[in-house]
C-alpha cells in the first residue's frame, strides 16, 4: 500500500479508490510515506483530510447494505437448516459452524475490493473441499480426530479470510500486520453491537412478558440464532466504512492489559511453582494451562501489531518483552508436559497435535522476543517485529490444514 500511494501521488481519482478498498490500511500507509512525498499538493489534500475526518459515522452505500441483507438471510438459512431439513444439530453446528460466519466476511472483502475470479478461487475451492471433507466424516460418538477437525478448520478458514482482505497478496508483511490490527477494531465494534443486542434482546423480552406472553423459545431459538452469526460482518462493514471510530480504542485496551497480564503471569508461575502442581500427570491442568498459554499468545499478537502502529512508549515496549519471555516460559512447561505423556503414555491425535501447536508457538515466540529485544536496543526496527510476527502464519495454516485433512486419515478416525 504505501509503494501505491508513492507511485501514484499525482493521480486523484486512483488514491480515491484505493482509499475506499480499504481506509484502514490507506490511512496507515499514509502516514507513514506522508513525509516522504509531503511536497505534493495532493498529498497535502489528503493529509488535511484525514486528519479532520469528519466525527459522523459513514454507514456505507446501499450496495453494501443489499450484500449484508442478503449475507444476513444465508446465515439464517444456514443457522436454521438443522431443524428445516430434520438434521442433528450435534452433527451439524461442530462441524460447520466455521463455514456460516467468516465466509460472509471474505465475501464481503472480495466485494469490496472487486477482486477477479482468479484471485479468489484457490481460497473457494480450499473452502468447499473443507465443507465436503468435513460432513463426510463418519458418523457416530465425536472421536478425538473430527473434535480436532472442528477445532483447526475455523484457524484454516480464518486465515483465507486473511487472503481475501489482503487483496490475494497475504504474502507481504504489511498486509498481515493490517489483517491482525483489523481484528482489534473488529473484536470492539463486535461487543458493542452484542451489548446493544443484549439489551434490546432484555427490553423485547420484558415487555412482552408484561403482557403475559413468553416469546423466550422462539426469540432465541429463531432470532438469536439465526442474527448472531452476522454480528461479525454487520462490525466489519461499520469498521471499515469508519476506520476513526474505535482504533484508537483497540491501542488503549492492548497498553492496560498487557502490563496487568504480565503481573498475572508472574504471580500464577510463582504460585504454581510454590503449590508443587504437578502438569505432567494432571491433564485437565495441562488443558487449561494450555489455554492460558493460547490467550497470552493471542494478547502478545494484538498487542505488538497495536504498539508498532506508532511510536510505543518505553514502558510498552519493556511490557511487551516481559509477556513474551513469560509466554515463553509458560510454552516450555506445556511442552515438557506435552512431550512427557506422549513419551511416557504413547502417541494419540490429541497430544500429537498439540505437540505441534506448542512447537509451532514456541518458535514464533522467541522469534519476536528476539526483534522486541533488538527494537528495544535500538538495533531493530518495527518492521522486522512485524515480519517476525507474521512469518509464522502460513505454517499455521498447513498445521492448521495437516491436522484438519490428514490426522483423521493416519489415525483410522479414532
Amino acid at each position: 500500500m504505501e509503494n501505491l500511494i508513492k507511485d501514484n501521488v499525482g493521480q486523484p481519482a486512483y488514491l480515491e479508490n484505493l482509499y475506499r478498498s480499504n481506509p484502514v490500511e490507506f490511512a496507515d500507509a499514509f502516514h507513514v510515506v506522508y513525509p516522504e512525498i509531503q511536497t505534493e499538493l495532493t498529498a497535502q489534500i489528503w493529509h488535511e483530510r484525514l486528519r479532520n475526518t469528519p466525527n459522523e459515522i459513514t454507514w456505507g452505500t446501499s450496495k453494501d447494505w443489499i450484500f449484508v441483507a442478503i449475507s444476513a438471510l444465508i446465515v439464517a438459512f444456514l443457522m436454521q437448516m438443522p431443524d428445516l431439513f430434520s438434521i442433528s444439530h450435534d452433527f451439524y453446528f461442530p462441524r460447520n459452524m466455521a463455514f456460516i460466519a467468516m465466509p460472509g466476511i471474505a465475501a464481503f472483502f472480495a466485494f469490496k475490493q472487486d477482486l477477479s475470479l482468479k484471485s479468489i478461487l484457490p481460497p473457494l475451492g480450499i473452502l468447499l473441499f473443507s465443507v465436503v471433507f468435513i460432513n463426510l466424516l463418519p458418523v457416530g460418538p465425536m472421536s478425538d480426530t473430527l473434535l480436532l477437525s472442528c477445532i483447526h478448520l475455523p484457524i484454516l478458514i480464518w486465515l483465507l479470510v486473511g487472503y481475501i482482505y489482503s487483496g490475494a497478496q497475504l504474502s507481504q508483511t504489511e498486509k498481515r500486520i493490517n489483517f491482525l490490527r483489523f481484528h482489534g477494531d473488529l473484536l470492539v465494534m463486535s461487543a458493542v453491537i452484542l451489548l446493544a443486542g443484549g439489551l434490546f434482546t432484555a427490553l423485547t423480552i420484558n415487555l412482552f412478558g408484561l403482557i403475559g406472553i413468553k416469546i423466550e423459545d422462539f426469540y432465541f431459538r429463531y432470532l438469536v440464532l439465526s442474527a448472531l452469526p452476522t454480528v461479525p460482518l454487520l462490525a466489519t462493514l461499520l469498521v471499515q466504512q469508519n476506520p476513526t471510530l474505535v482504533s484508537k480504542i483497540s491501542p488503549v485496551i492492548a497498553r492496560i492489559f498487557t502490563p496487568l497480564v504480565s503481573l498475572m503471569l508472574i504471580i500464577f508461575l510463582l504460585t504454581f511453582i510454590y503449590s508443587g502442581k504437578d502438569p505432567y500427570n494432571d491433564r485437565e491442568f495441562l488443558l487449561i494451562f494450555n489455554g492460558i498459554l493460547i490467550g497470552v499468545m493471542a494478547l502478545l499478537l494484538f498487542s505488538v501489531s497495536e504498539s508498532t502502529k506508532d511510536a510505543a512508549s518505553h514502558f510498552q515496549r519493556l511490557s511487551l518483552i516481559i509477556l513474551a519471555f513469560l509466554a515463553i516460559i509458560n510454552n516450555g512447561i506445556a511442552l515438557s508436559a506435552i512431550a512427557f505423556r506422549l513419551f511416557e503414555l504413547g502417541i494419540t491425535p490429541n497430544r500429537f497435535a498439540v505437540l505441534g501447536s506448542n512447537v509451532l508457538v514456541l518458535v514464533n515466540l522467541v522469534f519476536v522476543t528476539r526483534e522486541l529485544l533488538g527494537l528495544w536496543k535500538g538495533v531493530k526496527g518495527l518492521k522486522d517485529v512485524e515480519a517476525s510476527m507474521t512469518r509464522f502464519l502460513p505454517f499455521y495454516a498447513l498445521w492448521a490444514a495437516i491436522v484438519s485433512f490428514v490426522f483423521p486419515l493416519v489415525f483410522s478416525f479414532h
